[in-house]
């Protein structure tokens, strides 16, 4: 342990853009293209010739959505607008005169909606919150569509959409489905061009069914929420530059209602106190191909300007039950491109009901050009195939006869071999955590029907069977109870601290006056998430910083100095740019934070490219460094459990292997740089954002665990992230901040988590349901971003026994530890 570093003033001194802002936002560009899904592209429209005119509308054109709102935000530099990243890619423009009104229409509508929520919110940090989250700017239409330009048959047309933290999205016009603005201006755009090209600029699924209507919007791009180089972005998939790779991560049906918990989600049953998961396992795409419900956009599906063909050329098995598939993939197209090579098993069936098919692994080509060729290796084990069985506590590989279904998205892909099980085997022996209060009554396919959706399975056997070997692994019989932290520096510094010292370091540190609201916690670093205390500095323990932002840091883009300190800012300085904000300019020596704002996480899951996460990553933990934040509360990985979810921008997929793989990619990357780290959130069963504080996530313990746990099991293996951070919901009952099986049993004993275990911020202020106390008990170490009630809840545990000093003091240490392995030291 070295000597504590003085923390240094936050930002730089100047204004000018600094190299590794260049370097970082070419991370942010290349990311986004790699993410863009092409979902149609009838005639070859795309790409677009380059130096072509082309007539661009929608208002989103002129002020994309970057990213969400709320802590997924970033105060940016700049963001490169659709209009400018098609100019300064050489297309020339038709429609400016319509571009410029839209630019007013939009700074019109901007204030207006400003206006209003600070009005019905009255300056009140909390009101205001809740009101900006549930009244989320809706982008005006836009003028009429004037008559067609001359020399040109090509329009371009961008839907965008906000979604944000604290409130779900509603199936009507303006969110899921599209305007009578937007349906009146595509019509009259099919009617005048020729061709038709959509930009959807949202940040999850939206109705689709205008495609049905007319036939000449010929090609359809899935642009998300792509970050600060977003028109730049575009750019180089529209010229051809970049092709497109993206795949989809989730399932896009035809209609809302095809979804299995359509009626029940969140707010459609009236209903945000109990959030009944009566669709068990079959999410996403498990549900759509278990019970043959036909969907207009598949998992796994986008296209390409190129074309492969993908031969499997071998399969092997090890004795301790890993088997890897060898592929050739080569280009055949004209076009240079890379390709995303999916690996599904068809699973046979058991007593309880299994999905057909299920991801198991997936790897990416890197950039063939015509003729070249890559071989890649698939590889997993019995854990991926492998169903809880609850009555046994135990994960079971049934036997039967496993299809490899290898294909660039689970709709093309093909049975090409078989891995035979011989016989049941277990692959690991667990205890029963958090059970339903109550049965559940859940989905289960019919077997006779299911049996016939597996027969119906596409088949092209190229190799021969193969039986799986398990003949040298060994079942895992996990130990449970609370770890033993050992006798390391950490723990010594714990064994020595007053009673008080362990409580003010249990919570973050209010003496900085902190206050609760998102954003505005920090005091070193204006515009942080909050500060861990300073309590114990004179015995070794420095504080650290903690920021939001899972598209990148959420900080106050300005910042002042006086008397060599920074000032306290106003809340609604970190909101927006700080928009809402009306008081008097700070007094003091200006610096400046200028962070990046890489695309949001849905966008970076659909590259498929682990490899883009950690670009990203260590682009964020390079600005880590340069701001003194020791972790980043990101990446969220929640599961897609319906898109209504407000929050789904955010999150990875519907699929929880590959939620799991781009967060541990993501982490990787970030902790590249020594004493940064993550905080994989919310753990778990966070998939709605209305009453997320008192909603409860009823659920078997077999979807908790195959479905909703399971991302974060695997982004804990294979990255260990400094922290957690547990959600604001409950868990059968229970509210996941106070859950000892979650918190313990699951992240520590099964999964093998090391770090600190965090609350979302003011988990324990609403009501005894949820306390500091409680969450000690847990084994949630840190209670954020800590207030004088959370101590007094920890000193009252103590004094009734409810928890004891050797508990609390375990958290303290892992808390210590985190810290001890942060950049505050010399």
């Amino acid at each position: 342990m070295g000597v504590i570093k003085q923390m240094g003033l936050p930002g730089l001194d100047t204004q000018a853009v600094q190299e590794w802002e260049k370097e970082h936002a070419k991370v942010a560009r290349d990311a986004a293209s790699a993410g863009f899904v092409l979902l149609k592209n009838d005639g070859d429209v795309l790409p677009l010739k380059q130096g072509s005119k082309v007539a661009l509308f929608g208002v989103g054109a002129v002020h994309p959505i970057k990213g969400g709102t709320g802590s997924g935000d970033v105060n940016e530099r700049y963001v490169v607008s659709i209009e400018n990243g098609l100019e300064d890619a050489g297309f020339i423009l038709t429609s400016k005169e319509w571009l410029a009104d839209a630019d007013k229409a939009y700074y019109d509508a901007r204030t207006a909606w400003r206006d209003e929520i600070k009005a019905i919110s009255a300056g009140k940090d909390r009101e205001f919150f809740r009101y900006y989250s549930s009244r989320p700017f809706e982008m005006p239409a836009g003028g009429p569509i004037p008559e067609k330009a001359p020399d040109t048959d090509t329009a371009i047309y961008v839907i965008s959409r906000i979604a944000g933290e604290g409130a779900d999205r509603h199936p009507v016009r303006g969110d899921y489905l599209l305007t009578d603005a937007e349906e009146q201006a595509i019509g009259t755009l099919c009617e005048q061009y020729e061709h038709v090209v959509l930009l959807l600029n949202v940040g999850g699924v939206i109705d689709l069914s205008i495609l049905d209507r007319y036939e000449n919007i010929r090609s359809v791009l899935l642009i998300g929420q792509p970050g600060m180089e977003c028109g730049h972005a575009v750019g180089d998939v529209l010229t051809g530059r970049v092709t497109p790779s993206g795949k989809l991560t989730n399932s896009w049906a035809f209609a809302y209602e095809d979804y299995p918990n359509a009626k029940t989600f969140s707010h459609m049953n009236g209903d945000v106190e109990h959030e009944l998961y009566s669709e068990d396992i079959y999410v996403g795409y498990r549900y759509f191909d278990t019970f043959s419900v036909p969907v207009r956009y598949g998992f796994g599906e986008g296209l390409s300007y190129t074309t492969f063909k993908t031969v499997p050329e071998k399969l092997e098995t090890a004795k301790d039950g890993t088997a890897c598939l060898n592929v050739s993939c080569v280009n055949t197209g004209k076009a240079a491109g890379s390709e995303v090579l999916q690996l599904y098993l068809t699973l046979p069936d058991v007593a309880d009901g299994r999905e057909i098919r299920r991801l198991v692994a997936f790897a990416k080509t890197p950039v063939l050009m015509p003729g070249e060729a890559a071989s890649m290796t698939l590889s997993f084990t019995g854990e991926e195939a492998a169903s809880y069985d609850t009555a046994r506590s135990a994960w079971i590989l049934p036997a039967g006869q496993y299809g490899l279904c290898l294909g660039t998205s689970l709709k093309d892909s093909q049975v090409v071999a078989c891995l035979n099980v011989t016989e049941e085997q277990v692959i690991a022996k667990c205890k029963t955590v958090c059970p339903p209060v109550a049965p559940i009554d859940v989905l289960r396919p019919d077997p006779a029907k299911r049996a016939s959706a597996l027969a119906a399975v596409p088949t092209s056997l190229v190799l021969n069977a193969v039986v799986w070997d398990f003949s040298e692994y060994t079942p895992i019989e996990y130990v449970y109870g609370n770890p033993d932290e050992g006798q390391d520096a950490a723990a010594e510094i714990a064994g020595r601290l007053t009673i008080d010292q362990l409580i003010q370091l249990s919570t973050g540190d209010p003496g900085k006056g902190q206050g609760s609201m998102l954003g505005s916690a920090g005091a070193s670093v204006p515009g942080s998430a909050a500060e861990t205390s300073s309590c114990a500095m004179d015995d070794g323990v420095a504080n650290i910083v903690l920021a939001d932002g899972p598209a990148g840091l959420r900080l106050n883009q300005t910042c002042y100095i006086r008397n060599g300190v920074a000032v306290k800012q106003n809340f609604m300085q970190s909101i927006e740019h700080g928009i809402f904000y009306d008081g008097p300019e700070e007094e003091g020596d200006h610096r400046w934070q200028y962070c990046t704002a890489i695309p949001v996480g849905s966008l970076l899951s659909q590259s498929w490219d682990p490899r883009i996460l950690e670009q990203c990553g260590d682009a964020i933990g390079d600005e880590m460094e340069r701001f003194n934040v020791t972790l980043w509360l990101a990446p969220g990985m929640n599961i897609h459990r319906n898109p209504l979810c407000g929050r789904n921008f955010e999150y990875y997929s519907e699929d929880p292997l590959l939620s799991g793989k781009m967060a541990a990619a993501m982490t990787n990357g970030v902790q590249r740089h020594k004493g940064c780290g993550t905080t994989i959130k919310h753990f778990a069963c966070n998939s709605q954002e209305d009453n997320r504080k008192g909603s409860d996530s009823m659920l078997t313990e077999r979807a908790l665990r195959e479905i909703y746990v399971r991302g974060f099991g695997i982004a804990i293996r294979e990255s260990q992230p400094m922290s957690i951070m547990t959600s604001y919901n409950m868990i059968n009952g229970i509210h996941a901040a106070n859950n000892h099986d979650l918190c313990t049993c699951l992240a520590r004993n099964e999964f093998g988590f090391k770090g600190v275990i965090m609350t979302d911020w003011t988990t324990t202020e609403d009501g005894p349901d949820c306390t500091a106390a409680g969450c000690i008990k847990a084994g949630n170490d840190l209670t954020m971003p800590g207030q004088p009630s959370d101590h007094e809840s920890i000193r009252k545990g103590l004094e009734d026994g409810f928890i004891t000093e050797r508990e609390l003091r375990d958290c303290v240490t892992r808390t210590i530890r985190t810290v001890l392995a942060s950049r505050r030291y010399e």
